[in-house]
């Protein structure tokens, strides 16, 4: 067995540990596999041993990895920042977009999204701590997006996707996904279908998990050290 096949049968392990100690039900959190800067064959390694859902930051390195792998039976997962001159390529290519923080951009999305294919799964993304460096809009914002975005036909919204601000302490990390989830709670009591809370990452998934994360965000654990060239 290649050693990315190992890690990722580690990382699975990982989660179901984490939903045990968390009293959460075994299956509930998913894996979503962060694949930027890797190449189409690596995903394949993953695809091999079960792994369907990939998440990519890159639109045009994203396009060539989807059509490389356009046999496989792959959920695609856009969760990079959404700028305008994207959005007509992630409606027709992606299954989600995790990272919409703009009216505008939804509103693009639902345009675009092919009348073919299903409605496109969204997720707003919070900035849950206010750190100016990160996008997403703030918790104050978040029902009011929501609002407008569940009356778009095109669009199917999930729930939140966080990035929280770096913390060594996992009290601290807890407390950032605890408000998170708190929202996220919100959501659901006021519109239908709100199933997702992506957050957590190879350096707070057990954090993320005991505060109610159905989605980790995994790259580093599974891929290794990051390739630094750039993609767009």
């Amino acid at each position: 067995m290649t050693e990315i096949k190992k890690r990722f049968h580690s990382i699975n392990n990982d989660i179901r540990l984490a939903e045990q100690q968390s009293g959460r039900a075994p299956g509930s959190v998913k894996l979503l596999a962060v694949s930027k800067t890797w190449p189409a064959e690596k995903l394949r390694l993953v695809a091999e041993e079960g792994q369907q859902r990939f998440g990519e930051n890159y639109l045009q390195e994203a396009l060539e990895k989807i059509e490389a792998l356009a046999g496989l039976d792959l959920e695609w997962h856009f969760i990079g920042p959404i700028q305008s001159n994207k959005t007509r390529d992630i409606a027709a290519h992606f299954d989600w977009a995790q990272s919409v923080d703009r009216l505008k951009i939804a509103r693009r999305l639902n345009e675009q999204r092919p009348e073919d294919l299903p409605p496109l799964n969204v997720c707003i993304q919070v900035n849950i701590d206010e750190e100016d460096s990160k996008s997403g809009v703030s918790a104050s914002e978040v029902l009011s997006l929501a609002e407008a975005i569940s009356q778009l036909d095109r669009l199917r919204l999930r729930g939140l996707m966080v990035i929280p601000a770096r913390q060594e302490d996992e009290a601290a990390q807890r407390d950032s996904f605890h408000r998170a989830w708190d929202l996220f709670e919100s959501m659901q009591t006021q519109f239908e279908g709100i199933d997702t809370l992506s957050m957590g990452m190879t350096g707070d998934l057990n954090a993320a998990i005991a505060e109610g994360s159905t989605m980790v965000r995994i790259g580093t654990a599974l891929f290794g050290q990051r390739d630094t060239r750039q993609a767009e």
